[in-house]
């Protein structure tokens, strides 16, 4: 998380809103070698205490047994976008990148096989119904044999959620003026940025 504390005073409840809109973060685990990440779509329970997802079991992220509780961060990106210093109007400025990040730190648990079908139901259901009026797709439209090769290659998680931390940079830390005017250069490039920089969630 940026250490500034300007970009560090946006509710948790803005944060849960972007978690629950991108429902997509990469989670990252400690390894002796290198770090793992994998990019994964997910469900955040409605008490906000975990979420859902599924690994490919080749994933080496998945190569734990069942009920193995392990150390691990979840990723979530909001909009972001470069900051040319021409645009706040100021002089001596320099060039910066405005984003916004969310981090929950928990750990990530493999369960039991059984569970898979039902959290790639709730999944799918979600997902499908931010098409409608599409019709909704169900797992009842693969014949068996697919849906069983499928279900044989990934594997149920469960990510517990301890903490939320969250970095809201947005240009908190320039003149309102300055800051507005740098939102205005974006509105065509970074709409969705642009219109953060204009309204800062508090």
């Amino acid at each position: 998380m940026h250490p500034n504390q300007s970009f560090r005073n946006t509710s948790d409840e803005h944060s849960w809103t972007l978690i629950v809109e991108k429902n997509f973060g990469s989670l990252v685990q400690s390894s002796e070698n290198y770090p793992r990440i994998s990019h994964v779509p997910f469900l955040l329970s409605h008490c906000r205490s975990f979420a859902e997802l599924h690994l490919v079991r080749s994933n080496p992220m998945a190569c734990v047994e069942v009920d193995e509780h392990i150390s691990t961060t979840l990723i979530v990106n909001g909009p972001d976008g470069y900051i040319s210093p021409d645009w706040y109007g100021l002089q001596d400025q320099v060039p910066t990148w405005n984003y916004v990040a969310v981090h929950l730190t928990g750990t990530l648990v493999r369960l039991d096989q059984a569970e898979l079908e039902p959290i790639l139901a709730r999944l799918s259901e979600q997902f499908e119904r931010e098409l409608e009026p599409k019709p909704i797709w169900t797992m009842d439209k693969m014949s068996d044999d697919a849906k069983k090769k499928m279900m044989r290659q990934i594997v149920p998680f469960r990510f517990n959620i301890e903490k939320l931390h969250s970095t809201w940079k947005l240009g908190q830390n320039k003149p309102n003026k300055a800051r507005l005017s740098a939102a205005s250069a974006l509105e065509y490039s970074a709409p969705a940025l642009a219109k953060l920089m204009k309204d800062v969630p508090q």
